[in-house]
């Protein structure tokens, strides 16, 4: 019989937008169908058909994210505390007992911000948060440099911090930045007063450790891999190498077009974002599918020799190197990224150094030897699927998680 009754979900997007919402909403559907009540509150619509389950029930405020809000000062009241979405939670939480319910809060930032933790605090519940990014603890969500392209290693609100122009944007954009971190952690609650949290990586504990409050306890949770087991790929049959995520550079889309011009490599790029002309111009022979579905994804992949994750910033977990060794692919990744963790260099894939455009070069020439790749390949198929990451797996641990969580076993 279950103890935990009611599951609470936060998430900005009702929508499958990126690796936070599909997991709270893959999450969300898998508890409701082994019997948990869940209630998934969010803000921003369309709201995914996929949670239309008898055993779900979907609140949204129906808001605009912050980014897209073209009310700018109003967006940039909502994101530092969004009135309606406490209100609304607060009525939420008035039909739920705190002694049966937990609140797992998957993401925040983007359009419900702090004011809901802090709501949940207030009403006595249990709360734990999934640490996607590092937005509980860094102004800017990434310890990373977006002005410079560097890791960033200074202390979140320090004197140095508060000086330092590492917004994507502006400087004055920082300083917002700051005043809604220092709202998040002495009115909202976060993370001061919140002793759980789940982390998808051992890499992404590292980082956040130190930030977080003494008596955390952390759980390991990776998030769920949605794939079959079907027969591998082989790989040395193709000569595409691949790249999938925002087109960005502190995702290192514009290092993998250089490297891939110079290597005369076949390369595909699948997503968007700010470097797409840049990309274009750089490695002219590029394809660029925009964003594809899961089973877009899939298929390009089935396709790939390799899979290149050239990011320059830490990440919090390699979901597509997951699934990319989930079909028998082996990977290409920067060793200062969280998805090196899923790579045996030189067994299931190569690392190189970050940001070393040449090193990348001599890694994707490496693996356009086909007896290289088909040992990589079929390795990381076998260590993946020793012990695979799946939507079940997740679910088991999440139970068990809940239960320490409201009953702090």
């Amino acid at each position: 019989m279950l103890k935990v009754k009611n599951v609470v979900i936060l998430s900005d997007f009702g929508h499958i937008n990126g690796g936070s919402s599909h997991a709270a909403i893959a999450s969300s559907v898998a508890l409701a169908d082994h019997g948990y009540k869940v209630l998934f509150f969010t803000a921003v619509k369309p709201v995914a058909p996929i949670l239309d389950h008898d055993n779900v029930r979907v609140l949204c405020t129906d808001q605009v994210d912050i980014l897209n809000n073209p009310l700018r000062v109003q967006a940039a009241c909502q994101g530092i505390w969004n009135v309606k979405a406490a209100a609304t939670f607060s009525r939420l939480l008035n039909f739920v007992d705190p002694s049966d319910t937990v609140i797992h809060i998957h993401s925040w930032v983007k359009a419900l911000s702090s004011s809901v933790v802090h709501v949940a605090l207030a009403k006595g519940f249990k709360v734990v948060v999934t640490l996607h990014d590092y937005f509980s603890v860094c102004p800017n969500g990434g310890f990373f440099n977006y002005q410079n392209l560097r890791i960033c290693t200074l202390s979140p609100l320090s004197p140095a911090c508060l000086l330092q122009n590492c917004d994507v944007r502006s400087y004055s954009h920082k300083l917002w930045r700051v005043l809604r971190q220092m709202v998040q952690r002495r009115v909202g609650g976060l993370p001061s007063h919140i002793t759980q949290y789940i982390v998808p990586s051992d890499f992404a504990e590292r980082v956040h450790n130190p930030f977080l409050p003494r008596d955390a306890r952390i759980y390991h949770i990776s998030n769920p891999v949605n794939v079959r087991k079907s027969l591998p790929v082989d790989v040395a049959e193709n000569t595409m190498f691949l790249f999938i995520g925002r087109l960005s550079q502190e995702k290192g889309a514009h290092l993998f077009a250089k490297a891939a011009e110079e290597a005369s490599a076949a390369v595909t790029f699948v997503g968007g974002g700010p470097c797409l002309s840049n990309i274009k111009k750089i490695c002219p022979q590029a394809r660029v599918t925009g964003w594809l579905d899961e089973e877009g994804v899939m298929q390009h992949l089935r396709k790939a020799r390799a899979l290149v994750v050239p990011s320059l910033s830490y990440e919090t977990q390699g979901v597509t190197v997951l699934e990319a060794a989930a079909a028998g692919v082996p990977s290409i990744v920067s060793d200062v990224v969280c998805a090196r963790e899923a790579v045996t260099d030189g067994i299931t894939g190569l690392w190189f150094r970050g940001g070393d455009v040449g090193d990348l070069l001599r890694k994707i020439r490496a693996l356009q030897d086909p007896n290289i790749t088909r040992g990589m390949g079929s390795a990381s198929y076998d260590k993946y699927w020793e012990k695979p990451f799946t939507i079940e797996k997740h679910v088991d641990e999440l139970a068990t998680c809940y239960e320490r969580v409201l009953y702090g076993k």
